[in-house]
């Protein structure tokens, strides 16, 4: 049984994360927030045995084997490695970092010491994503040529604050949910993205100069275009993820979503059929990748080097839609 660490004391944990530890068989033993009395509540709420104050009460713990990162996100840096010196693994919120070099360093240092270090993209997880890359890498709609990601939503009040109006903790639209598709398009289609171009938008929630929409396009290293639209201001908008190839589409609905919800079509020259999906936990399956890749089975379900990539193409569409020009992704691995 691995036991862990929050660094954090944070909605996604309280909502998600705490509770696929646990399913997948880990167990919490303490929990870090700067703020005493919020973290002494939040570990007697979630039956967490310790509270501590400091980076240091928490990775110097011995009884604290790995540890969850769900700061914001200029946090995550030193976080990662102090914990990584500390010579725990490291299961990190997204983006990994403000800057690829930072990532970078965060990889490295969990290489150095020899723990494994994971970037908490849930969404590969999910077993539509999954269907339709098995069903790529059979061929059943021949050559990829396109795809589309629909992930424009609504930001609920709760997980409203830092993203909306600190940019210093690298807050909008894109370091939140972009990086999310590239990291799902990536996986659906085993490829990589080398230029993104895009226009933002603030539609009124966003402050201090963060975007709260973004639609853009980037293009892949086989020739793929991949459209994308995120938003924290679409209220009655479903989510959604087309791949278009020579052969056949496969139309994916409601399936950008933490839930175990959605559906897959796969439409070719014989009709439509709706794929099987053996739906599932998106956090557990993760939990339970990364504890097998501590006991040195496989890897998790996102590498460091994964997080790396799609911080590296967040980044390019932030330079892209401040500039009007296309941008390069170069995560320089």
């Amino acid at each position: 049984m691995t036991k862990w660490g929050l660094i954090g004391a944070s909605t996604i944990a309280h909502e998600w994360v705490i509770d696929a530890i646990r399913a997948t068989g880990g167990e919490i033993v303490s929990v870090m927030s700067t703020n005493g009395e919020r973290g002494a509540k939040y570990a007697a709420d979630h039956a967490i045995p310790k509270s501590v104050t400091t980076l240091e009460g928490l990775v110097g713990d011995p009884d604290v084997e790995a540890v969850y990162i769900s700061t914001t996100n200029e946090l995550h840096r030193d976080q990662a490695i102090a914990a990584a010196r500390a010579g725990k693994h490291i299961l990190c919120e997204k983006p990994l970092a403000m800057s690829l070099e930072d990532a970078r360093t965060m990889v490295k240092a969990a290489t150095d010491a020899g723990v494994v270090l994971a970037t908490n993209h849930h969404l590969r997880n999910a077993a539509s994503h999954r269907a339709m890359r098995d069903a790529i890498a059979a061929g059943r709609i021949g050559r990829p040529l396109a795809a589309r990601v629909f992930h424009a939503v609504y930001l609920p009040p709760h997980l409203q604050g830092w993203r909306l109006d600190k940019p210093q903790a690298g807050g909008g639209v894109i370091l939140d949910i972009t990086v999310h598709d590239a990291d799902t398009l990536r996986f659906v289609l085993g490829d990589d993205p080398v230029e993104a171009i895009a226009f933002s938008q603030s539609g009124g929630m966003g402050k201090g100069g963060l975007e709260d929409a973004v639609m853009g396009v980037m293009r892949f290293k086989s020739g793929v275009i991949a459209q994308f639209h995120d938003g924290f201001t679409s209220k009655y908008a479903e989510t959604g993820f087309e791949v278009h190839g020579t052969e056949g589409s496969l139309i994916a609905r409601n399936v950008m979503s933490q839930r175990p919800v959605g559906s897959v079509i796969l439409r070719n020259a014989e009709g439509e059929t709706e794929l099987p999906l053996e739906q599932h936990n998106l956090y557990e399956a993760g939990l339970a990748a990364f504890h097998s890749a501590i006991g040195g089975k496989g890897g998790p379900s996102a590498t460091g080097e994964d997080g790396i990539w799609s911080l590296a193409t967040g980044l390019a569409v932030v330079e892209a839609a401040k500039t009007g020009k296309a941008v390069k992704i170069e995560p320089g691995l």
